[in-house]
């Protein structure tokens, strides 16, 4: 018989069973060590140092950083341990923005809650008063580098979750911090506005960018028809604010909570996946019978930083997004084109608000893609933080609420729509649906397998699987963070697999994960939130989203047909590549045009770093303002492979090196007018 291997801890013999590291034994052992740049699902960084034990003949080290040994002697509570957490506080203080009343973080700040717990009262250190500039240049964040205590979190999800890494260390010392490269903001970087940096944050460096007050504004305006939609993944995440298991769902009880700040009208976001459903199964099954895989794998577009992502690093693919809206967009595009006429109410006096678990769902209301007549379809996005703040700034006992039911008509949803906030939820409503319309004589006895596909259910990161479907074999992929999407598009481009359809989430667990929702929000806190939407699905009379008789109702009076020519007009768009270049009126070719002079600037890296979209910006500027427009074919490119001369430019076939912002006059004088005048 094997004798099991065990540590001391404050005098308590404690088995090693796996754990990673020392930190985790000691929590084990229910001692709540204090850390900062420790997370469960991110490598190990150390640097914090608040998580030190003193171990026998060791001394005092950061437990995060140790494995557990059999033997070991570990103290965590001596004199000197608790002196070295108070002046770690200390510290971070001196060099933080305390302005604590005010902070968006105030309440759920980990700096203020150690400093509570510590009884940190005075700072015998001066306070650091550089006040570097706040970012608030998305509609996703806000970056508030005045706050940041330097953990690197939110470096290292954005870098080994997302695989992205817009943020990272900057100098040395005391002038060290944390930012995109060379002192840019957020909006003019690769950021996809996924906001799982502000979930890790344990302070207010990186916080949502609230639309709480525009959302007010509209509510006490007495023109205004306030309308609402609520995303599945806000009802079994919302009763955490409020004291509540993760988990717990109770949709009747955000109906009323809105309805009592105020809001008219409360519909449910799944009656629009619902509807997403339908369309995309009909783009899948179209793609999937035309006999080519030019536009296969498909791809789902229901998150906005997946598409961001792909606009961004993988234009190669954008043919092969749905060239569905997410479920948000064809909520407001169906409110602003379809509501009001039912509602008699002008479309500037009807305000649309969404309340979402995503950061990025507030970059998506703002595109220009989802406008009517100059107007956003929808106006604000609330998250399911932010409607946790105002119902408490009214002053609301949520739990005394009464269960209120969602509006009609788009207030009834199947369990189809329901599991979209899930990772692989879309993929399985998708695969219920193809399930029904590629063997209609069996609709009324699908067996319980049609409808449940364990194989797209679960956390891990990349998912796989082939599903017979009335004899067709139909293989997909559901990816489970942008690391995951990266790993899936790899094994694409190798020929390693072949997909016929591709989920991505960008979040971690899907929407259940989003960066707007409760903290903390953690694996064990994403599972039960998952088993919920489960749940609800299962309980659902109608599971399949072509049985919602309401988005029936709804084709009949207005869509027409699905996949139509209305339905596609009102629940369709296009993306186009980004490339870095944050302005998405530069365009990007590499085909000659007639009858115009072609002019190319390079904004591969050298090049863009070195000042290449300044330049373009310049010389666009010019050819606009002498009227030549139809003259000149000025257009982004990469690469002249010329990184020694950048920037570089390439005028009617000829590169010229070194040009910088200073030569633009000479440039378009000399080289573009008069090639023009000749």
């Amino acid at each position: 018989m094997s004798v099991q291997q065990t540590v001391v801890i404050d005098g308590l013999s404690v088995p090693i069973e796996g754990e990673r590291n020392l930190l985790e034994l000691v929590r084990k052992a229910g001692i709540d060590l204090p850390t900062f740049c420790y997370h469960s699902e991110l490598s190990v960084y150390g640097a914090c140092r608040m998580c030190v034990v003193e171990i026998d003949k060791m001394g005092i080290v950061a437990s995060c950083t140790v494995q557990p040994q059999p033997g070991m002697v570990v103290r965590t509570n001596t004199e000197q341990l608790r002196v070295i957490r108070r002046t770690i506080l200390e510290l971070l203080l001196a060099n933080h923005d305390r302005d604590c009343t005010t902070c968006d973080k105030n309440g759920a700040c980990k700096l203020q809650e150690l400093a509570r717990r510590f009884g940190v009262q005075d700072v015998r250190f001066g306070q650091e008063d550089a006040g570097l500039p706040i970012d608030r240049s998305t509609p996703a964040l806000v970056r508030d580098p005045n706050k940041c205590i330097l953990c690197g979190d939110c470096v290292r999800v954005c870098g080994e979750v997302q695989k992205i890494g817009v943020l990272d260390f900057a100098y040395r010392g005391s002038d060290a911090t944390v930012g995109p490269a060379f002192g840019k903001c957020l909006a003019d970087v690769d950021c996809v506005q996924c906001g799982q940096c502000a979930s890790v944050c344990p302070t207010g460096a990186i916080t949502i960018h609230s639309d709480v007050d525009r959302v007010w504004k509209a509510i006490h305006d007495p023109k205004m028809k306030v309308v609402a939609q609520v995303a599945p993944a806000i009802r079994v995440a919302l009763g955490e604010e409020f004291g509540h298991e993760p988990g717990w769902a109770a949709p009747g009880k955000v109906v009323a909570a809105l309805k009592s700040i105020g809001v008219d009208m409360v519909f449910d976001t799944c009656f629009t996946a619902d509807l997403t459903v339908v369309e995309e199964t009909a783009e899948f099954l179209e793609r999937l019978s035309s006999g080519s895989r030019e536009r296969l794998p498909q791809f789902t577009s229901c998150c906005p930083a997946w598409v961001k992502y792909v606009e961004q690093y993988h234009p190669n693919y954008l043919a092969n997004l749905s060239s569905c809206k997410s479920p948000q967009q064809m909520f407001g595009a169906v409110a602003r084109r379809f509501l009001g006429r039912e509602l008699g109410v002008e479309p500037e006096n009807l305000y649309v608000v969404s309340v979402m678990p995503c950061t990025a769902k507030k970059f998506e209301a703002a595109r220009e893609e989802f406008a009517s007549d100059g107007r956003p379809d929808v106006d604000a996005v609330l998250t399911t933080q932010e409607l946790a703040r105002m119902i408490r700034e009214t002053g609301i006992d949520f739990d005394k609420l009464p269960i209120a039911p969602f509006d009609l008509p788009f207030g009834v949803s199947t369990g189809a729509g329901m599991i979209f906030g899930n990772s692989g939820g879309v993929a399985e409503a998708v695969l219920r649906a193809a399930a029904e319309l590629l063997a209609p004589e069996k609709t009324s006895e699908i067996p319980r397998s049609r409808l449940v596909f364990e194989e797209v259910r679960g956390l891990d990161g990349v998912k796989e699987a082939t599903v017979n479907i009335a004899g067709n074999e139909v293989r997909l992929a559901v990816a489970n963070s942008l690391g995951a999407a990266a790993e899936v598009l790899r094994r694409i481009e190798s020929g390693e697999a072949v997909y016929d359809i591709v989920e991505v989430m960008s979040c971690p667990g899907g929407c259940i994960g989003g960066a707007g929702q409760p903290s903390p929000s953690h694996l064990e806190v994403r599972k039960q939130r998952t088993q919920a939407l489960y749940d609800v699905d299962t309980m659902q009379m109608l599971r399949r989203s072509h049985d919602n008789p309401y988005v029936k109702a709804l084709y009949d009076r207005y869509l027409g047909d699905v996949g139509g020519k209305k339905a596609h007009s009102a629940l369709h768009t296009s993306y186009g590549t980004r490339r870095r270049i944050a302005g998405e009126e530069i365009k990007f070719s590499s085909e000659e045009v007639d009858g115009k002079l072609d002019v190319g600037v390079c904004v591969g890296t050298c090049c863009y770093l070195h000042g290449s979209y300044d330049l373009l910006r310049g010389l666009m500027d010019r050819v606009a303002r002498h009227g030549l427009t139809d003259r000149v074919d000025l257009h982004a490119t990469f690469c002249f492979e010329q990184c020694e001369h950048s920037p570089n430019i390439e005028i009617g076939g000829s590169i010229r090196g070194n040009v910088t912002e200073e030569d633009i006059d000479e440039v378009f004088e000399k080289e573009i007018r008069a090639r023009l005048v000749e």
